[in-house]
């Protein structure tokens, strides 16, 4: 019950995945059936995200396509740039953003409500004449929220700044569709949706003028030259795979996780007392629920459930001491924010699995 944290990979996108040789071997038939295989994959991930294909960069994951977008993007102005995000941002958008401050770009970082959700309007007051880039996440990995970005994309148009959305919660969950919400930068990785760990994508929206952007990674000119290295083909043919069941699937999926956490929720919730739900009930993942337990130790709690794969926050800060950035970022009190639990349920969790975890909670 862990799944913002990575999902099991399909049966059936295992199967998919064949080896492959090298798509830049262009004088074989074997470098060829690896290329096609690679051009496939981008058609089945565009797809999902609702982009062109020729769109559709490959990368290593959620957290290169970040660093390439927010730095990319930045590096690429050659003037004083400023950048506005969120405090409750992912640490693959916060971290490179500390970065950029290092090195001379401002950020402002703005909070959002005690539900979650980001004000437009506060995101409005901090954009300036120099704001090149607006980054704000679509569900939160956390607390499942998800955030006003019909709105946000209004904003960023009329203001004339990049919009750039870590979407990687949201694709595969959820109704997404990165050119009728008219973001510039989109990113997803396969293993939040039932794909192989170790490729994402990055989604660079065709303007005129073009998005400049600045590689990372020079050697080879690999993915319109903005991510050089040999491309991993098995996984990018399970990546496609793996979208194209998201898309066929997603709406049954969404509808059973649902089913399967409002069971979970109205378990616990009549079971225990001093139960609190982090983040909006309206706008809110289908499989996600977030809950501080008023007068108990998270970490005991978690350490009791050994036999349940659940999470006290997010999976790449779970060696972190200090609370949830972000519960504390809502005013969840550094006690609650101890004590709260995430649950992710997925595709393959069943209604005795749900009973069995709220027995043992």
């Amino acid at each position: 019950m862990d799944h913002h944290a990575t999902t099991p990979t399909d049966p059936r996108v295992v199967e998919a995945m064949e080896p492959f040789g090298n798509p830049s071997s262009r004088h074989h038939a074997f470098g060829w059936a690896a290329r096609d295989a690679v051009e496939q994959a981008r058609k089945q991930v565009s797809r999902l995200v609702g982009c062109d294909p020729r769109e559709v960069i490959f990368t290593s994951g959620a957290t290169e396509s970040n660093n390439l977008a927010i730095k990319g993007c930045l590096t690429a102005t050659g003037r004083p740039a400023h950048i506005v995000t969120v405090e409750t941002e992912h640490r693959a958008v916060l971290d490179p953003c500390r970065r950029l401050e290092r090195e001379g770009v401002k950020v402002t970082y703005v909070q959002p409500g005690d539900d979650g959700l980001v004000d437009v309007e506060a995101v409005e007051q901090a954009l300036t004449t120099d704001t090149v880039l607006m980054t704000v996440m679509t569900a939160n990995n956390e607390i499942g929220v998800l955030q006003p970005v019909v709105e946000l994309g209004a904003l960023a148009r009329r203001r004339g700044v990049l919009f750039h959305t870590d979407a990687t919660q949201a694709v595969g969950k959820v109704p997404f569709d990165a050119a009728e919400l008219d973001f510039d930068l989109v990113l997803l990785s396969a293993h939040k949706c039932y794909g192989p760990k170790g490729v994402g994508a990055l989604c660079v929206r065709r303007r005129r003028p073009k998005i400049a952007i600045t590689p990372l990674i020079d050697g080879g000119g690999y993915e319109r030259g903005l991510r050089s290295g040999t491309l991993n083909v098995p996984a990018i043919v399970g990546f496609g795979r793996a979208a194209e069941i998201c898309c066929r699937e997603m709406a049954a999926d969404a509808q059973r996780t649902r089913a399967l956490m409002d069971r979970l929720w109205h378990g616990l919730s009549d079971g225990l007392d001093g139960l609190r739900i982090n983040g909006s009930m309206d706008r809110r993942l289908p499989h996600n629920l977030n809950v501080s337990v008023s007068g108990l130790d998270g970490e005991t709690l978690l350490v009791g459930l050994d036999d349940v794969a659940v999470s006290s926050g997010a999976a790449c800060t779970s060696a972190n001491p200090e609370p949830s950035h972000v519960l504390s970022a809502l005013g969840v009190s550094d006690q609650l924010a101890r004590a709260s639990i995430r649950f992710g349920l997925g595709r393959l969790n069943t209604p005795d699995e749900v009973d069995y975890v709220v027995e043992n909670v």
